[in-house]
C-alpha cells in the first residue's frame, strides 16, 4: 500500500491549493468551520462577538476575507481529493457540509476527519462517498479511539498525532482501519520514524517532505502515479 502524501492546511487558501497540486500530493487538507450559517475554510478561530480571528501566534481582523468551502471546491480543477477537518463540537457542522455537497453536486470521494467524532459520523452517514477518519491528539483520546475501534463499526481511517505512535500502536490500529495517518511530519527524521512504524499516510506542512513522499510513491508504483 502506498503512503499517502497529505498537504496539511493547504486547502485553507487558493494559493496553498495550487502549490499542493503542483507537488502532486494525494490529499489536500483544510479546516472547516461553520460560522453564522456559512462554511469557511481557515485555521484561525473566531473570538465570538470580538472583532478578530486568532491562533496562538496570529491575530487578524474579523473583517479579513474568508474563503468559503464552496469557493474552495469550485476552484479545484485537478480532481483533488480533499480531507475536511471538521472544527468545533457540533454535529450540525457535519450535516451542513453534507447539505453543501448535495447542493453543489460534489460526489467525488473525500475524507472527513476531526477530533469531535459525532460531526464526522454525521457527514459520513449522509454521503456514501465520504470516508470517515477519526482523529486523536492526546493520550486519553487515543485510549478512547482504541475503545471505539474495538466496538466497531470501523471507520475508513484514523489520524493520530505522531507523539502517540510507535510500531505496536500502528499495528494495532491497522487491525481495524485501512489507513493510519499521522501529523505533524515536517522533517526528514520525523518522516523516517513514522514510516518505520508502518503508517499509511503522512500529513505535512513542508513542501520538501510532501515531495519526498510523492517521489517514493512514484518509484514504488509508477503505474499508479498521478
Amino acid at each position: 500500500m502506498n503512503v499517502l502524501a497529505i498537504a496539511h492546511r493547504a486547502g485553507n487558501s487558493l494559493a496553498g491549493l495550487a502549490t499542493a497540486n503542483d507537488i502532486g500530493v494525494d490529499v489536500i487538507e483544510c479546516d472547516v468551520h461553520r460560522f453564522r450559517g456559512r462554511l469557511e475554510v481557515r485555521h484561525l478561530k473566531s473570538a465570538g462577538p470580538l472583532p478578530f480571528l486568532w491562533d496562538r501566534w496570529e491575530l487578524v481582523p474579523a473583517s479579513a476575507p474568508r474563503l468559503g468551502l464552496a469557493e474552495l471546491l469550485a476552484a479545484d480543477r485537478h480532481g483533488t481529493a480533499f480531507m475536511l477537518d471538521l472544527k468545533g463540537r457540533r454535529p450540525a457542522t457535519g450535516r451542513a457540509v453534507a447539505g453543501l455537497l448535495h447542493e453543489i453536486g460534489h460526489a467525488r470521494p473525500l475524507l472527513a476527519c476531526g477530533r469531535w467524532w459525532p460531526a464526522v459520523d454525521a457527514l459520513a452517514a449522509d454521503l456514501d462517498f465520504v470516508r470517515p477518519v477519526l482523529s486523536a491528539r492526546h493520550r486519553w483520546e487515543l485510549r478512547r479511539l482504541m475503545r471505539r475501534l474495538a466496538r466497531g463499526p470501523a471507520p475508513f481511517g484514523v489520524s493520530v498525532h505522531a507523539s502517540l505512535l510507535d510500531a505496536v500502536v500502528v499495528e494495532q490500529l491497522h487491525q481495524h482501519v485501512e489507513r493510519v495517518l499521522t501529523w505533524p511530519v515536517n522533517d526528514r527524521h520525523a518522516l523516517e520514524t513514522v514510516l518505520a512504524y508502518g503508517v499509511s499516510g503522512v500529513i505535512s506542512d513542508d513542501a520538501g517532505i510532501l515531495a519526498e513522499v510523492v517521489a517514493r510513491r512514484d518509484r514504488s508504483s509508477p503505474r499508479e502515479a498521478r
